[in-house]
This record gives structure tokens, C-alpha cells and sequence, in this order.
């Protein structure tokens, strides 16, 4: 018998590993199926060691705290909850805009009580879901109508297929991005049934290339928002009046995909201009469609306003039912859009409170963290990101690190309780406040101070 066969013989039954009392404790705490479960894969790791001729330890104490590991991690949650100190604030990766509290608690309200989603209180009939937030929404923008959709993705697919299937949709060439995720304008055109039509060059469009392009067969004008790039230098695009007004005068649709979802100036807080809603609005175009968890600031939705007819026909469509929310994301954008109503956005909805914070502000947090756990106090850039303000950054202070290994440090963050998310830049470790919520302070430098 070789040294692998006797020690495959010295692993212990499921049975005798069960019986022992850290095992009996962990079967109260989960069951016993989850139990036996975890052992039987213990057992199987510890046999793969052995015949691979790996070093693993078959003592019962052992193999029992593997067990107790393996139930652990099952029990973790993929979507875990994570410290953001990167300083993006619609961080993609980390779950986009952050609600307000009055959003998490409209959440939990419609999680746990009937709610009138479909059901009209005056006539005591089914109602429309589609009519939620629409009130609202045609307050705050100026628009006719208003439809809500699982995303901006969505809404765009939506347009196309209900107002320009098998007819042609003028686009700027400059303006065929491809975003996160691999979602490219000219795919979303082909899976819709319209067909593309490209005009003008890849850095100047103007509005006689748009003229060129109409045939008998073109129905909409289409204004993409370039998302997560920016063109410099000899550069040029019509207005947005422009587009409407020759659409107006051609009889066809003019579609803003503005994607960001603005509804206040941006300049105010130094970054560049983001268009908004209700400048599309105003321009005449006949639909804007944007995103609900990017500069607006609330859950992920697709939102789409612009004239009543031309709504009513998205809402007639196959897909609008397909595509359509369900009652926790009406909920959430409902109570998201509260604040801009009341005038409360930038206090209430984190998004636009970690762009208007001060600088000064942030310092001071950077420097109180610098005399717990070292390192400097560096300038830095935010940025806003999620596809929104491309280029753009807000000026932050850091708190910089030196490491050995930034690399291995960064690891070491996200195996911490909560994760911490930093970057790296120039060979140091920085983490900026202005994305750290400040209830996640202590779990951030103790994880800090167990690193360095």
C-alpha cells in the first residue's frame, strides 16, 4: 500500500465527521442536508490533495473548520456590499447611482404591502401600470407623455421597433458609440427592424448631410449622446432645433437618446454642460429617451418622454409589455423624482451630493484618515462616470498609500469585510472620500489598518 492509499483510508466517514460537536452546532445554525452537503465536498477536496500529492491535513478538527469555510461561503452573497473609494461616483461595476433614503424606504413600503400598481381607486378597475410616474415626470420635463421601460437600452430598441421598423433612420456617423457591456447603436438599429443610415463624417456632421440622407423611406432623425467619449478639435454637429425643425418640416420623428439623464445644470458645479431633459424638450425633438440610475439618481429604469401620440404608439407595442418594471422600481424612481420636485436633489440624492461636495470637505476626511492609518494627502480628480460627462472631473483630495505591493494591497482590501474598491497611480494605493459613505469610515481604515 503506498503513502496515498493509506491516507485515503485515514479520511474519516461523513458520519464520524458529523458526529463532531463543532459540526452538530453548525447543523442548528444551517440543517443538516447543508451539513452533510458541505462535508461530502470537503472530503472530496481533501481526496483530489491526497491523489495529487498535494500537503492537506485529514485530522477530524481539521476537515470539520473546511466544512465550517465551505458553509461560510455559501452563504455569502455573490452581490455583495462594498466600500467605493475609487471616486466614481456612477460607478458601472459597483452598481451605478445610489438612492436616497427616501427611495430605499418606498422600496421596502411596496415589498411589503399591496400597492395600487394596476388598480384605479376611483373607478375600482384594473388600471395601467404604464401610467406610474408619468404625472410626474411630464411635471418635471415639460413633456406630454412618459413611459417607463427596464432600461435605456430598452427604450431606444422601442422607439425603433414601433415607429421606424423596415423604414430608415438618419444617424451622425460620429455619433455610432459603442458603450458598456458591448451595446453598440448599430446592432440595437439591425435588432429593431430599422435600418441605418449613416451621414456625415465621423468628426463633422452638419445638418445639409441630414437633408442628403432623407429618402421616401426615412422616418426618424436620431441624436445619440456620445456616453463615454469625447471629440475634440475640428469637430461639429447640428443643433438639436435644427434636427426638429427639418424633421418637423419633412413629416418624420426627431429621437434625443440623451442616456445620462440629466435634470439639472451641471456647470454649477464647475463640471462641463450636460444636456438635459428639458432642454430636448424644449428644442421640439418628439421623444428623449434616458437612464433612471445615471444622473438621475435613481434605480435602473428606462425612461422615455416626449409627445403623446407618439408614446401612445410605444405603448400599444408587444415590447412595451416585454420591457415594462415592476412595482419596486416605480416605487424608487417615483420617490427619486420627489426630490426634484420638492427642490431637495442635492441634499437628498447621493449622486448630486457627492458632486456638489466641497473640496475643503473632503480634504479634512482625507487628512483624518491619514492620521489613523499614515500615508498622504494628495490632489486628486473625481469623475462622475456611468457613461455621463465624458472627459469631465471634479477636483478631490486622496489619501495615498505606499506599498510594497499596491497590486497585493489592493487584494487585501477586497478580501476585507466589507470590500474596499481603491485605485492605483503611480505605484501608490489611493482611495478618495468623496465616494466613501460615512457610515462605511470605520469598516474602510480598519481594513486600511490591517493591510499596512
Amino acid at each position: 500500500m503506498n503513502d496515498r492509499q493509506a491516507l485515503l483510508r485515514r479520511l474519516p466517514s461523513v458520519d464520524s465527521l458529523l458526529a463532531q460537536s463543532e459540526l452538530q452546532h453548525l447543523v442548528e445554525v444551517y440543517s443538516r442536508d447543508l451539513v452533510v452537503a458541505a462535508i461530502r465536498a470537503q472530503l472530496n477536496e481533501a481526496r483530489r490533495a491526497i491523489l495529487a500529492s498535494a500537503p492537506v491535513d485529514i485530522c477530524q478538527g481539521a476537515l470539520a473548520q473546511g466544512v465550517e469555510a465551505i458553509l461560510s461561503r455559501q452563504q455569502k452573497s455573490t452581490l455583495r456590499l462594498v466600500i467605493n473609494a475609487t471616486g466614481v461616483i456612477i460607478h458601472t461595476n459597483l452598481g451605478r447611482a445610489l438612492l436616497s433614503k427616501s427611495a430605499q424606504a418606498a422600496i421596502v413600503a411596496a415589498a411589503g404591502a399591496y400597492n395600487t400598481l394596476e388598480f384605479d381607486l376611483e373607478t375600482g378597475k384594473r388600471g395601467s401600470r404604464l401610467a406610474q410616474a408619468s404625472g410626474i415626470l411630464r411635471d418635471l420635463t415639460g413633456a406630454e407623455d412618459a413611459l417607463v421601460v427596464n432600461n435605456n437600452a430598452s427604450a431606444l430598441i422601442l422607439i425603433l421597433s414601433a415607429l421606424a421598423k423596415g423604414k430608415q433612420v438618419i444617424i451622425s456617423r460620429g455619433q455610432l458609440v459603442e458603450i458598456g457591456g458591448g451595446f453598440r447603436i448599430p446592432a440595437i438599429m439591425s435588432e429593431s427592424g430599422a435600418e441605418l443610415v449613416e451621414v456625415g463624417t465621423t468628426n463633422r456632421t452638419r445638418i445639409t448631410d441630414y437633408e442628403e440622407g432623407l429618402s421616401e423611406n426615412s422616418a426618424m432623425l436620431l441624436r445619440v449622446h456620445s456616453s463615454n467619449f469625447k471629440q475634440v478639435g475640428f469637430v461639429e454637429q447640428p443643433t438639436l432645433s435644427e434636427l426638429t425643425a427639418l424633421a418637423r418640416g419633412r413629416g418624420l420623428l426627431a429621437v434625443d437618446d440623451l442616456g445620462s439623464g440629466a435634470l439639472m445644470d451641471t456647470a454649477r458645479f464647475g463640471l462641463e454642460h450636460e444636456p438635459t431633459i428639458q432642454e430636448s424638450i424644449a428644442a421640439g425633438v418628439d421623444l428623449v429617451c434616458f437612464s433612471g440610475d445615471k444622473l438621475l439618481g435613481g434605480p435602473q429604469a428606462g425612461i422615455i418622454v416626449g409627445q403623446a401620440d407618439a408614446l401612445a404608439k410605444l405603448k400599444r407595442h408587444p415590447l412595451a409589455r416585454a420591457l415594462r418594471v415592476d412595482k419596486l422600481t416605480y416605487a424608487a424612481l417615483i420617490a427619486t423624482l420627489e426630490h426634484y420636485r420638492r427642490d431637495e436633489a442635492l441634499e437628498q440624492i447621493p449622486v448630486w451630493r457627492m458632486i456638489s461636495r466641497s473640496l475643503d470637505d473632503i480634504r479634512t476626511t482625507a487628512e483624518r484618515w491619514a492620521a489613523q492609518v499614515g500615508g498622504a494627502v494628495v490632489h486628486g480628480e473625481s469623475t462622475v462616470g456611468g457613461g455621463s460627462l465624458p472627459g469631465a472631473a471634479l477636483p478631490t483630495a486622496l489619501l495615498a498609500l505606499e506599498c510594497e505591493s499596491p497590486d497585493r494591497a489592493m487584494e487585501k482590501l477586497r478580501e476585507a469585510d466589507p470590500p474596499v474598491i481603491a485605485r492605483i497611480a503611480d505605484g501608490r494605493v489611493l482611495l478618495d472620500p468623496r465616494t466613501v459613505l460615512p457610515k462605511q469610515e470605520v469598516g474602510l481604515l480598519t481594513a486600511l489598518q490591517s493591510v499596512i
